[in-house]
């Protein structure tokens, strides 16, 4: 597991994942074996995670994709939580305290902090990625560009 935060390793610890995920990727394009393989990814290989995973856009609706972790909520409609704030404007969220951010989902009571990075392919909302830590403030700018860069790997290996 990669502690990128304690080791400093900013965005050359992303470098060495983005390498580790087009290796892990290259040989497969189905989105379901690729969704659930990344969320494995990120959940292994990310220190401070207890949830890593996809919502999927279902009709204005995120639905329940892969992921790693506890059960979680099925359905986020866009006007609520994190999840649906990346979905509605189409931006990433990175959140340092998720009871304080109105209207928030708490599918887990022991998520502190999350980051959810919009999935869009040849403009088309996919879904989102989400990650969620039990720690305050466990994503930095740093993360969010890393973690937005992994997910163009994923994007562009992937039939979505």
């Amino acid at each position: 597991m990669i502690d990128l935060q304690q080791a400093g390793a900013g965005l050359s610890g992303y470098a060495l994942l983005a390498a580790q995920l087009e290796s892990l990727l290259a040989d497969e394009r189905d989105f379901i074996a690729n969704s659930s393989q990344f969320s494995a990814f990120l959940f292994n290989e990310l220190a401070d995670l207890n949830w890593a995973g996809f919502y999927l856009n279902r009709n204005e609706e995120l639905v329940l994709g892969p992921f790693q972790g506890k059960v979680a909520c099925v359905r986020i409609p866009f006007s609520r939580g994190v999840c649906g704030a990346a979905a509605r404007t189409r931006e990433t969220q990175r959140v340092e305290d998720v009871h304080a951010f109105p209207g928030h989902i708490a599918c887990d009571s022991a998520s502190n902090s999350e980051l959810v990075v919009p999935l869009v392919n040849d403009g088309r909302l996919i879904g989102v990625l989400d990650l969620d830590s039990p720690k305050l403030a466990r994503f930095s700018a740093e993360d969010q560009a890393g973690i937005e860069q992994l997910a163009a790997i994923y994007l562009r290996l992937t039939d979505c």
